[in-house]
């Protein structure tokens, strides 16, 4: 059997894994999930269920699979997520669906209030990562995040 050549690493520095860009991603998005967490946690909520209730703050009556996909949850647990948020009286969903599956949900007047009141932790976190960065490379970082993204999608 003949002996494969060794394939060339992408990025500068091979022997140090905490270099590579995916190690340094991982790494930046546990920071990110241990501190909200941390400030959500005070608060009584989760990471999913506070991102649910921003999502449906801006887009009222997405569906559980929508629901699911923009906060990087499955459709289980997007169930469950949105069932523990309904029992504690934060969003309204119909008991059967209109048409297909789908039973869109709604922020009740407790879960605008309850967002409202932890954003301003939630948002003094992002804050303390753009803080990090120099305002005038802010857009091409986010947009390079983006084109990262884009090019796993594929």
């Amino acid at each position: 059997m003949p002996k494969s050549a060794p394939t060339e690493p992408p990025h500068p520095t091979p022997d140090d894994v905490t270099q590579h860009l995916g190690h340094l991603i991982k790494r930046t998005q546990s920071a990110l999930r241990g501190a909200m967490d941390k400030a959500l946690r005070a608060h009584g909520l989760t990471v999913p269920q506070y991102a649910t209730l921003e999502l449906l703050a801006l887009h009222p009556g997405m569906s559980n699979a929508d629901l699911a996909r923009a906060t990087f949850v499955t459709r289980q647990s997007g169930n469950v997520v949105l069932r523990g948020l309904q029992e504690a009286g934060l969003i309204t969903r119909p008991a059967t669906a209109d048409h297909g599956r789908a039973r869109p949900a709604h922020l009740t007047e407790e879960g605008h209030r309850r967002l409202t009141e932890v954003q301003s932790a939630v948002y003094a976190i992002e804050r303390r990562m753009l803080d990090a960065i120099p305002p005038h490379r802010l857009p091409a970082l986010l947009a390079d995040l983006n084109h990262l993204a884009t090019a796993l999608e594929q």
